[in-house]
């Protein structure tokens, strides 16, 4: 933005623009390594983790020294003399899906030892990401055409000195080396629950669990999160953090309608800003959505088969800590297309499931709840029409 004695300011902008995966609490960590020998003398809106060997320099101390620092965002709240324009959120970013205007975090540096034109400013390397935990690889800095600003009045266009861009990818094979959630699928018309597969997130902390009706719940404290982040799982068959449940609950003659409900099992984790997406070849014809909000996301121009659902803002966009809150749930209004839909080998059942922006691992095709023989369909049949005319009249008496 501005060269100096020494060096130049700086503004960097941090944008997310995954559409459904978030950087949630504790938030995001960037770091880097100077191609030279360069120091931050000041940061507006963030802060370096360490200081430091700032040993050489009398009067003016650097705000970091050191070759590779590592700067987090502030936390909400600050004083307004430290904040600057989209900073302070504890580096949380929502999805670029969920909440374009919060998915971007800026803080400004101020940087000295360094060039102070063009051609001497040499661009920092080994770029890092923490998104808040591992999984991001980030590539080479590029210098791209200056970036340009428009006065309040839109007027006049200013632009910057120079400018370069990092991008940084997501990986969740990076990430973990297990799911961290499953699915477990359920219909009306077969009383069989398929549950998770058994250890789908892996089993390592089977040793560490809490059961659901452990004395360990009432202690204090026991839901507050560690610094190493480490979970506090309940005792399950699957162990993994977050279970996601799709129910086929009704069929009417022109609709039919799925429950989902997703339940946390981490009592030290409370998941703010939640996602989930679905794909599922009916989704192109969603009619409505009960106490979730969703958004249709259209990958390729002419299929329509995946749909992101996400809280209502302040009424249940947190999903609480394992515990009888730590559960969300929804109804899900669809129309049938009479040329595809069935309730054949499975077909109500969503075909790849995401929470937070990871997979969820579903269970095996042949354990998916099947139609009863012929003769039991008649009663699903005979159900299904009774079930039409309850509710036809429902919406009679309304």
């Amino acid at each position: 933005m501005a060269w100096t004695a020494d060096g130049y300011v700086a503004t960097v902008t941090v944008n997310n623009f995954q559409m459904y995966r978030h950087i949630m609490t504790p938030g995001w960590t960037l770091g880097w390594t100077w191609a030279k020998k360069e120091v931050i003398w000041s940061v507006v809106g963030a802060q370096t983790t360490e200081q430091g060997d700032c040993s050489k320099f009398k009067g003016n101390i650097p705000h970091c020294c050191k070759r590779d620092p590592t700067v987090v965002d502030l936390l909400p709240g600050v004083p307004y003399n430290q904040q600057f324009t989209n900073c302070c959120k504890g580096g949380v970013l929502a999805s670029w899906g969920q909440d374009p205007q919060s998915s971007v975090s800026a803080f400004q540096i101020s940087v000295g030892l360094a060039g102070t034109t063009n051609k001497t400013v040499k661009l920092p390397k080994n770029f890092t990401l923490l998104g808040p935990g591992p999984g991001y690889t980030c590539g080479r800095a590029k210098i791209v055409p200056p970036t340009n600003f428009l006065s309040p009045d839109r007027r006049r266009k200013t632009q910057a000195l120079m400018t370069w861009n990092v991008t940084c990818t997501y990986s969740q094979f990076l990430a973990r080396k297990h799911p961290s959630c499953c699915v477990s699928f359920s219909s009306f018309y077969n009383e069989t629950i398929t549950p998770c597969p058994s250890c789908a997130c892996g089993c390592e902390n089977k040793n560490k669990c809490i059961k659901s009706d452990s004395k360990l719940l009432s202690v204090v404290g026991i839901n507050t999160p560690r610094k190493d982040h480490a979970p506090l799982m309940q005792c399950t068959h699957h162990m993994c953090p977050v279970r996601v449940h799709w129910h086929v609950k009704t069929n009417y003659k022109d609709y039919w309608r799925a429950k989902v409900a997703i339940t946390n099992f981490n009592y030290r984790l409370n998941y703010t800003q939640w996602t989930l997406v679905v794909q599922h070849p009916n989704l192109n014809n969603v009619t409505e959505v009960f106490s979730f909000d969703y958004k249709p996301l259209v990958a390729f121009g002419s299929i329509n088969d995946t749909g992101m659902f996400y809280g209502m803002k302040f009424f249940n966009d947190m999903l609480m800590e394992a515990g009888p809150f730590g559960n969300v749930q929804s109804e899900i209004l669809l129309q049938k297309d009479k040329n595809t839909f069935t309730l054949k080998q499975g077909w109500a059942f969503p075909r790849k499931v995401y929470f937070n922006g990871d997979e969820c691992m579903l269970p095996p095709p042949e354990a998916y709840p099947f139609l009863p023989n012929s003769a039991d369909q008649n009663l699903v049949r005979v159900s299904t029409w009774l079930c039409s005319i309850i509710f036809l009249l429902l919406v009679w008496i309304q």
